[in-house]
């Protein structure tokens, strides 16, 4: 229990599981929150110091519980990764209005509501770390975006927000925006069973070149998790070198 824990929302095949292993491999307990319950289970057997947790970010009631079980199992977090994301894609007109709820309460409601729950600890042990993963939706908006970019912009602002009021107090937040295709086997065409939205429009023969690496994303955001206090980065921007900006 001595160990500092480390809570990640989103935890799937790509990012989120490879943030958990590099926190686990640096002497974090580490909290992994997700939906997909076989492959949260897979993952936590194969990491030590890993407790998987079942859990619909954008059910309220139900993260509010997660959080609880989290500090009663492992302590207070000192780190939360906030990387869980919903996206539903299709033009205003073609698109369901209900989606620009759904998508806001996974993508920026329940960052409120952590950041409620598990700031408050930090602020008493006067350090720890908030980061929010984010792309270039939060900066533009596009047409097949619309019910996608306003919940990341908004969710950008809020964690803006955060870090104002949270700095001065000893707590760095951070706004991670992964401006790339990230090497998933859904963006690199390959079929994932129960996902919501449609497949990326990318070649699976595509060059690696073009794909950011989740491992190489999770040690930037352990490097930004752990920089001192009087270099403390907000907006991190990370793409492949070829990516075109």
């Amino acid at each position: 229990m001595n160990q500092p824990v480390c809570m990640i929302t989103g935890v799937g095949d790509g990012t989120g599981a490879a943030i958990a292993r590099r926190f686990a491999q640096s002497n974090y307990q580490v909290a992994m929150v997700a939906r997909n319950q076989n492959r949260l289970k897979k993952l936590e057997s194969e990491l030590p110091n890993t407790k998987a947790h079942i859990c619909d970010v954008g059910d309220l009631r139900g993260l509010l519980a997660t959080i609880k079980i989290v500090r009663s199992q492992m302590g207070n977090p000192s780190v939360l990764i906030h990387n869980a994301v919903r996206a539903t894609f299709g033009n205003f007109l073609e698109a369901e209005p209900e989606d620009l709820e759904r998508n806001f309460r996974v993508n920026t409601t329940s960052l409120l509501y952590l950041a409620r729950e598990l700031a408050p600890a930090m602020i008493a042990a006067g350090k720890g770390t908030i980061v929010v993963t984010g792309n270039t939706a939060a900066w533009r908006g596009i047409p097949s975006y619309t019910l996608f970019a306003p919940t990341k912009a908004a969710q950008r602002i809020l964690t803006q927000s955060l870090a104002r009021d949270l700095g001065p107090k000893g707590v760095h937040v951070a706004y991670i925006t992964i401006d790339a295709a990230i090497a998933t086997p859904w963006s690199m065409g390959l079929p994932v069973q129960g996902l919501r939205t449609e497949p990326l429009d990318r070649n699976p023969k595509q060059s690696q070149d073009f794909f950011c690496q989740p491992v190489d994303i999770a040690e930037e955001i352990f490097h930004v998790v752990h920089q001192a206090q009087s270099a403390w980065s907000f907006d991190v921007e990370i793409r492949p070198f070829g990516e075109k900006w």
